[in-house]
Parts: C-alpha cells; sequence; structure tokens
C-alpha cells in the first residue's frame, strides 16, 4: 500500500526502521540504475563495516534499546562489622562495542574496471558530530573528492548534521549534492521538504556522455510497498525526529484521509 505521503515518509527516519530502509533503498536504486547505464557500466554494491564504542556519540541513533538504566538497591540498616566474600557478583568487564554495516553504490566502467561514480546514502552515524561513522565517512568523501571520480550524496534524515559545505546549503528537510568531478568545488545542490515530492537527480558518467535521471520519488515509494511498511509504521506516535509544528498538523491531515489495509 502506498504511504500517506508524497515523498519521504518521515516514520522512516527512525531508529528502529532506518536500518532496513537504508538496506532497501540502496538495493532499489541499484535496481534503477542498471537500465539507463549497460551496457557500458555496473553498478555495484559496497558494504563497510565499523565499530561503535560505549563512548560514540551515534550509539544512540543506531541502537536506542541497548540504553541501561542502573538502579541502586539498598541494603540493610545494621551492617555487619566485617565483609564477606562477594559471591557471584555480576559486574560489565568488557566494553561494549556495536558494528556498524552500511552500504554505497559504486558505478564502474565495464570496458576497464574503473571507478566512474559514487553513490551514498547517508545513516544517522555519518550525520552525528564526533562519531566515528561520521568521521569515516568524511575521511572517504574526501578521498572521492581528491580523485577523478564523480560523487552523489542523498542525504533523506532530517536530524544530524549536514554534508560540509563553504557556502550556506539552501534550505530543506532533505538534501540530494552531485558532485562533478570536473566541476569541483562546486557542486549541484537539490532540497525539498516533507510536503514535497523527492526529486529526479543526475548521475554523471563520463564526459560527453548523457546523465540519466535516479527517480528518488519511485524509489522511496518502492521501499515503503516492499517492505510493507503500511503494516509496521504506528502513525499514532510521533515521528523521530520530531515534525515542526505546521508540518506536524499537515501531516496528521495526511494520515487521518489514509486507510490502513485490514
Amino acid at each position: 500500500m502506498p504511504s500517506p505521503f508524497p515523498g519521504m515518509d518521515p516514520w522512516l527516519e527512525s531508529s528502529d526502521l532506518w536500518p532496513g530502509v537504508h538496506a532497501t533503498i540502496i538495493a532499489i536504486l541499484r535496481e534503477l540504475l542498471v537500465p539507463s547505464v549497460r551496457p557500458r557500466y555496473f553498478v555495484d554494491i559496497e558494504r563497510r563495516v565499523y565499530v561503535l564504542d560505549e563512548e560514540d556519540p551515534a550509539r544512540r541513533h543506531v541502537v536506542p534499546d541497548l540504553a541501561i538504566t542502573k538502579r541502586s538497591t539498598p541494603g540493610p540498616k545494621n551492617h555487619p562489622p566485617t565483609m564477606g566474600p562477594s559471591i557471584g557478583t555480576m559486574v560489565m568487564m568488557v566494553q561494549d562495542e556495536v558494528e556498524v554495516r552500511e552500504s554505497r553504490l559504486l558505478v564502474r566502467s565495464v570496458a576497464d574496471r574503473s571507478l566512474v561514480t559514487v553513490i551514498e546514502i547517508l545513516s544517522p552515524s555519518n550525520k552525528t558530530s564526533g562519531s566515528h561513522g561520521q568521521a569515516e565517512y568524511l575521511d572517504k568523501r574526501r578521498e572521492v573528492f581528491r580523485s577523478p571520480v564523480h560523487l552523489v550524496e542523498i542525504d533523506l534524515l532530517r536530524g544530524g548534521a549536514r554534508v560540509p559545505s563553504r557556502e550556506p546549503l539552501p534550505p530543506g528537510d532533505y538534501l540530494a549534492h552531485v558532485s562533478r568531478a570536473g566541476q569541483r568545488p562546486r557542486g549541484e545542490v537539490f532540497t525539498w521538504t516533507v510536503r514535497d515530492p523527492a526529486p529526479t537527480i543526475p548521475i554523471p558518467l563520463r564526459p560527453g556522455e548523457a546523465e540519466p535521471g535516479l527517480d528518488l520519488g519511485q524509489a522511496l515509494r518502492l521501499v515503503y510497498e516492499r517492505g510493507g511498511y503500511d503494516l509496521e509504521i504506528d502513525y499514532s506516535r510521533a515521528p523521530e525526529p520530531p515534525l515542526e509544528a505546521h508540518d506536524l498538523s499537515w501531516a496528521a491531515e495526511r494520515v487521518a484521509s489514509w486507510k490502513r489495509p485490514e
């Protein structure tokens, strides 16, 4: 069933749903792009793995259900003069680390296997200031900028830090940045709000070749329908992160006119 929203469904941004959304949209973008670039190009999925330790600020966005509340249990009023042996005491001995797996798309030339374009879908960890995931993402970003490879960044999350920019970015809830190798340091930026349909963005290839369009709106519709999110999302709960008051009332109207399947 289609989403109540014309573009990005803000309820899909929640930390419990986003990992599945991220994995699904990567696969769907690949599916949509392949017919436009074959037989000259192959679209691959590259997976990267990194670890968040207990101090990483991105942990609460990645594994919110792992939060632990410590309680102190009052002891007896009259303590014995001497302490006996401690038996069976549970103590945290090993640092709790969380392994994060993320994917991106690589467009390669079939003729010589060279990398032509990288397509990234930003994650909460990529957008959390001071996190290991953000540091690693920015290192990969700089690596692409120093190469003749094009970069396409797609940010479907309202929360967190925007991609770094020397000039102010246009306003909007969501963003796509197309960085053509031959036009750096300037890049083409698309922004849209939660009320707007997602745009179709160009995917740069070799110089002189037509740039196929990647329909983000179609991709988001397929993510929602194939994932069955109409059965999973509880629209009676506030979205994460919260919407502005005027957008929240608009969203409530959209949901009220939307019929959930029986």
